[in-house]
């Protein structure tokens, strides 16, 4: 597409790199930011993002985002829960919670063991899990991670440790096909997982 402006095309450029937004919706959106004033753009758009960018974190205890060095989640819940819920990532967690079906802790992992892609067990927020279940509240963990290959390798090495615990784990219930990544799951779906989740043994692998 040809522009007649070279700061046009910049932002189009720029605007085009974010997920889910191609040429064309970057175009509408510059041309709705030139047309907007220039203040409101500002305190509107720009201000929010640059609040973001600069201060979030990442909780101390589960690794969900946060504004604080504890999330809100982790907060309210942590002395009363009995469960974590073990899962990819942060998406995943907004998937679940959209369902409105499970009120325990999170504990986001990063990703999943994949040798092929150089990722190794280190390299994920398992460590960190594995001392939270030594907590004596905790008496289940549910695994909540997408049941792909490396997902089922994951989900498996950390049975392996925790199997000298006295923790129940478990898994969602088949209703997310295998491959299935849980934050395109529909949420009557996820929520029946959650809630007819089975217990896992070391020997289903």
């Amino acid at each position: 597409m040809s522009y007649s402006s070279r700061l046009l095309e910049e932002s189009v450029d720029a605007l085009s790199q974010l997920p889910g937004i191609g040429k064309k919706s970057a175009l509408r959106i510059s041309l709705f930011l030139i047309r907007h004033e220039k203040e409101a753009i500002l305190q509107d758009f720009l201000h929010p993002i640059q609040e973001m960018i600069s201060k979030i974190k990442f909780c101390n205890t589960c690794h969900n985002l946060s504004d604080e060095d504890e999330c809100s989640i982790c907060l309210s819940r942590k002395n009363k829960a009995e469960t974590i819920c073990v899962v990819e990532s942060i998406r995943d967690v907004m998937a679940i919670e959209e369902t409105g079906q499970y009120k325990g802790l999170y504990h986001v992992l990063g990703g999943v063991i994949s040798p092929l892609d150089g990722i190794a067990p280190e390299d994920l927020n398992i460590d960190d899990l594995i001392q939270r279940v030594q907590h004596p509240d905790i008496k289940e963990v549910i695994m909540a991670v997408s049941p792909t290959i490396e997902g089922e390798t994951t989900i498996y090495y950390i049975s392996k440790k925790l199997k000298e615990s006295d923790v129940l784990v478990s898994l969602l219930a088949r209703g997310i096909s295998f491959g299935g990544e849980l934050e395109y799951a529909d949420e009557l779906t996820l929520g029946r997982s959650i809630a007819t989740r089975t217990p896992y043994t070391l020997s289903q692998l």
